[in-house]
């Protein structure tokens, strides 16, 4: 296949990508979405006279001296978000056993929260990530702005394949000077991720949307075979006709996931768990759900 004939290609499933999203967001995500999700502040809008009731701590000392009353500072809710999607990009995102790959899947999740923020009135952004950070966009809005984003998620080529949530989350606290909505996809195979993801969930809202497939938490029964790490090229071969083995495969496959959620608890991230082999759209809803009875608790 040409160049010329990969880029057609990738155009094609990008645009693809675009037609489900926008059908997904229209039908049964957009409103949820809005209900999730609120301004990060306030902004100032006017002055006036302090009233019986009102926190003194919004009263302008300025404007109060000059005008010879108490007078208070308005303010309104800031209701534009700055939505950054951070997807991993490592080598086990490549992986997938069943109808795509874990990157697929992230690339189609990524659009939908896109769509969902543009509809919203919201600003998104990119931050591809591996062992190292590949690529920061700025948050902005349009739809070419965000295929751009989705199609940059599908090409991105790694030079070192490993992941670091650490790099990733670095570069998002060094970029974003206000606090900002941040969707962090990764399957999250990747140490150190405790501290990194305290930093970053105390300065911004987080939320992990972490991807895995059925053959990562399973091992089928199929005799003798070489297994191979995607991120450090590492091979041992292994009999999963043995049952002892395939057992304890998952158990230890089941810690990491309990870990991993312990982790996200921890640090108050909200989190929906994806797989390769089901639709993304109801932990979705079930994530967003949650976060709006929380918020009238």
């Amino acid at each position: 296949m040409t160049f010329d004939e990969q880029i057609d290609e990738m155009m094609a499933r990008v645009r693809k990508l675009e037609l489900k999203a926008r059908r997904l967001v229209r039908e049964s995500f957009s409103g949820e979405y809005q209900s999730s999700f609120k301004g990060q502040g306030l902004d100032f809008d006017d002055f006036r006279e302090y009233q019986h009731g009102d926190e003194i701590r919004f009263i302008d000392w300025n404007v109060t001296a000059r005008m010879g009353m108490p007078f208070v500072r308005k303010f309104r809710e800031e209701r534009e978000l700055n939505v950054i999607i951070a997807v991993d990009v490592s080598g086990s995102s490549d992986y997938g056993s069943v109808n795509y790959s874990k990157r697929e899947l992230a690339a189609e999740t990524a659009a939908i929260l896109g769509f969902s923020a543009l509809q919203n009135g919201d600003k998104c952004g990119l931050l591809i990530f591996a062992a190292e950070t590949l690529m920061y966009i700025p948050p902005a809005k349009g739809t070419k702005h965000l295929l751009r984003l989705v199609r940059e998620i599908l090409i991105a080529q790694p030079n070192n394949p490993g992941t670091s949530i650490e790099a990733a989350a670095t570069t998002l606290i060094r970029a974003l000077p206000r606090k900002s909505l941040i969707f962090l996809i990764s399957d999250f195979h990747a140490d150190p991720i405790d501290k990194p993801l305290g930093k970053l969930a105390a300065k911004h809202d987080t939320i992990a949307i972490r991807i895995t497939d059925p053959l990562e938490t399973k091992l089928p029964r199929g005799g003798r075979v070489t297994l191979e790490d995607p991120e450090t090229g590492w091979q041992t071969s292994v009999n999963t006709s043995n049952a002892n083995l395939r057992m304890a495969y998952e158990k230890l496959m089941r810690r990491q996931h309990e870990g991993v959620v312990s982790l996200l608890k921890k640090h108050g991230i909200d989190f929906a768990e994806l797989s390769t082999a089901s639709d993304p759209i109801p932990p979705l809803h079930a994530m967003l759900n949650r976060r709006v009875r929380k918020r009238y608790r």
